[in-house]
């Protein structure tokens, strides 16, 4: 079982950008010291629900402030960046952090953030398959060019090489996050591991594990493989350790609404379109159903049951759901001398 902290530097009601920033950064520092597996590192645009821009850029510092903890992305957001830009910052992390990074890539939603950056409508609705191969070329090979729809340029050297990492892996680890059959698919027949979304329970998890599997067998991989790869999925859930489960529960309760209802209504579509938005208290007490949260022993069963439903061993967990910070240093650091030793 390998249990992570998952950090949105959530802006909650009355907090400064920089505060939520330095309790992101305290987060995954704290993590490290409670020895958790990894930090995952959310990235939003121009809203409070995340302050956090760049993933990968926060994911450069918190590696130079840690030695031994996995740092990822959750996700970088592929329709923002140009795929060569984010695999040379992906290259550049796996080599001088000694293979400690994780990519997690996904494909956003259709915000105002295509218009910011230029890259249009087209790059959420039609070009992630064609930039999310583009990006796994330049991790594995040592010269690109391209020829398609979206991007088409000469081929140039990749420098850094992610295999020039002495005595590790030759590429960074990616993974998709996946939110329909069509995501599955894609990330099935590239052999990449799935992120799946806190707003999952057990049985819809463990549906797109099957259907990753089934797309993998039909894409031509082998029993090992597809358990070798199938290791890698990620779970990404809510934590909230407390002495009573029903004391657990209020802390998020009290806290989590505020910041959902500010951040999610400051989306903006890029086309105008309407999006529907959850219930904030409702979404808040899902999640509380949903993932570990209340005694160290019930989070360790919470775990357990959805590593024993779904297969999954892996976790990104937000620990920040209080949006406080001593709380939420207290909430990670419960996690590792609480809930861990019980599920080893």
């Amino acid at each position: 079982m390998r249990v992570g902290t998952f950090v949105l530097a959530a802006q909650f009601p009355g907090q400064g950008q920089g505060e939520a920033l330095h309790r992101a950064v305290r987060t995954a520092e704290v993590a490290e010291e409670a020895g958790l597996d990894s930090v995952w590192l959310a990235e939003h645009h121009f809203v409070p629900y995340g302050v956090c821009p760049s993933a990968v850029t926060l994911a450069a510092l918190l590696l130079g402030r840690t030695r031994r903890i996995r740092v990822g992305t959750a996700v970088s957001v592929l329709p923002s960046v140009h795929p060569v830009a984010l695999g040379e910052q992906a290259a550049l992390l796996h080599v001088t952090s000694g293979g400690r990074f994780t990519l997690g890539v996904g494909r956003g939603g259709p915000w105002v953030d295509l218009e910011v950056f230029g890259s249009g409508l087209p790059a959420y609705e039609r070009d992630f398959p064609e930039s999310l191969d583009l990006l796994l070329r330049w991790l594995s090979e040592p010269r690109v060019g391209a020829q398609g729809e979206r991007f088409a340029f000469r081929e140039v050297a990749v420098v850094p090489a992610p295999g020039e990492l002495i005595g590790g892996p030759a590429a960074p680890e990616v993974v998709v996050a996946c939110t329909s059959q069509h995501s599955v698919r894609l990330a099935a027949e590239r052999g990449l591991p799935m992120l799946l979304g806190m707003h999952c329970g057990d049985e819809e998890k463990a549906e797109m594990v099957a259907c990753w599997e089934r797309c993998a067998r039909e894409a031509g991989r082998d029993p090992d493989e597809i358990a070798r790869i199938g290791a890698g999925h990620v779970s990404a859930g809510v934590a909230q350790v407390a002495d009573r489960t029903a004391d657990a529960a209020e802390a998020l309760v009290k806290a989590m609404p505020g910041w959902l209802k500010q951040g999610l209504d400051a989306h903006v579509t890029v086309d105008g379109r309407q999006r529907a938005m959850r219930d904030p208290v409702a979404y808040t007490e899902l999640l509380c159903g949903l993932h570990p949260v209340g005694t160290p022993r019930l989070a360790a069963d919470r775990l357990a049951a959805t590593a024993e439903r779904t297969g999954i061993t892996r976790f990104a967990l937000l620990a920040e759901g209080s949006g406080d910070l001593t709380a939420t240093e207290e909430n990670v650091r419960r996690l590792g001398a609480e809930v861990l030793p019980l599920l080893a």
